[in-house]
């Protein structure tokens, strides 16, 4: 890996204490989020898109193994040769792996010596960036960061997606942070100019290389909602026959409606104007103000058709987040589920950065100029670039200081487990 560049762009600088302190912090969330959960929680698999949570916590160990301790570590002794095949994902350089369907067969390893493999790692993390090698692996320690906060967030919504499928209802925390009964407030919209603007990130800051490089785009003038579309709102899009209209659907949507049976968000139980859903708390009544969530690409598309709008444009999206604070009901409130937004006076838009990733009727594109890195890590995003789209902001189960206006997630449109919601945006008439 010497020599190579790595699939985040950031200054050449030594590894300052914040990083350093920021490795550990986010090491140790890793594990305070698992805490919760037995072993058996730990190994089973809820579905060929989601991943155990041992598994989660053991390939981010391997990521920091792999890319940084072998290879900037002379003496680093690997914890067990084994553990490449079981937990690399999706690095062909790198070598074969578990089908990523079948990683819930994983029974060993064990949980324990998953935590005992991370305590490894650790150690020699430790004492590699007490020494001469700390300046030369800077941004590998930021990407490992970065990449593990990716999957405290997919440790989460894996669990919830678990624990849905259990008859008990189980809870991942029974007891949820005391939240303020909140009101939906009317939506309202916000204009923006249109023109040139620059987009992508600016190469100062930490980003992963698919935000780059920094272009122009032309933006047409439009309009963006205020907040994200709400339960309530949603139930009415069900009760007008959201789900039984095919004139709301793109074609491959309509034809999941139909395979799958679908008339509700994901996690959602009930009927009529009975609802519950499905949380990180267990089986709760519906919050009617808070945002809908848990819907694909396709649905919140059949939506915005239903409502006579439409899906911002991920550069819209990034127009109007500029200068906009980098705040929300991320994972640091502790809610663990989207909550109402709490309109604030002169406030521009709402809900930017928590609650949920907001679909984006972008497909999930090289920018112009793009390269991907060298070497394995440039698997990282490149070769995903096809099929998908783009989703902006954060949401409730995001880690602190992980998010940015810049920041591309991307979800092939079916995919709905994830905390993904809705945002409308018009044209300015």
């Amino acid at each position: 890996m010497s020599g190579t560049k790595s699939a985040a762009r950031r200054p050449d600088v030594s590894l300052p204490s914040h990083i350093y302190r920021r490795l550990f912090e986010t090491r140790r969330l890793s594990l305070d989020l698992a805490a919760p959960l037995s072993p058996e929680d730990m190994t089973v698999q809820a579905m060929p898109d989601a991943s155990p949570t041992k598994w989660h916590l053991a390939h981010t160990t391997w990521f920091f193994e792999t890319f940084i301790l072998t290879p900037y570590l002379p003496d680093y002794g690997i914890f067990d040769e084994a553990f490449g095949f079981c937990f690399n994902s999706y690095y062909e350089a790198v070598g074969a792996r578990q089908p990523r369907a079948y990683r819930g067969l994983l029974t060993r390893p064990t949980s324990e010596q998953v935590f005992a493999y991370r305590a490894h790692v650790d150690e020699a993390l430790d004492r590699l960036l007490s020494g001469p090698a700390a300046d030369a692996v800077s941004g590998l320690i930021e990407v490992g960061i970065n990449h593990e906060q990716q999957h405290q967030e997919l440790l989460l919504t894996d669990i919830l997606a678990l624990f849905a499928a259990n008859p008990l209802r189980p809870a991942y925390l029974s007891v949820a942070r005391n939240l303020p009964t909140v009101s939906a407030t009317e939506m309202r919209w916000i204009d923006y100019a249109g023109g040139i603007h620059d987009v992508g990130a600016t190469g100062d800051t930490f980003a992963w290389d698919n935000e780059e490089p920094r272009h122009a785009a032309l933006i047409r003038p439009f309009r963006l909602a205020d907040r994200l579309v709400t339960n309530s709102e949603w139930l009415q899009f069900m009760q007008d026959g959201g789900y039984r209209t095919a004139a709301h659907w793109l074609a491959d949507g309509w034809t999941l409606v139909q395979s799958e049976g679908w008339r509700s968000p994901l996690y959602w139980e009930g009927s009529g104007s009975v609802w519950h859903e499905m949380s990180l708390n267990g089986l709760l009544p519906l919050d009617l103000a808070a945002p809908v969530s848990h819907v694909s690409y396709y649905e919140a598309d059949a939506y915005a058709r239903w409502s006579g709008k439409r899906l911002p444009t991920e550069f819209e999206w990034e127009i109007a987040s500029a200068g906009q604070p980098v705040t929300g009901n991320d994972l640091s409130t502790r809610a663990l589920r989207p909550v109402a937004a709490a309109r604030t006076a002169g406030a521009g838009p709402q809900q930017l950065f928590g609650d949920v990733w907001e679909w984006t009727q972008s497909a999930y594109l090289p920018y112009p100029g793009y390269a991907p890195a060298e070497g394995a890590l440039g698997e990282y995003n490149g070769k995903f670039m096809v099929g998908q789209h783009v989703l902006r902001g954060a949401s409730c189960v995001t880690p602190s200081g992980h998010a940015r206006a810049t920041y591309r997630n991307f979800f092939h449109p079916q995919q709905r487990w994830q905390f993904t919601g809705v945002r409308l945006a018009s044209e300015i008439d």
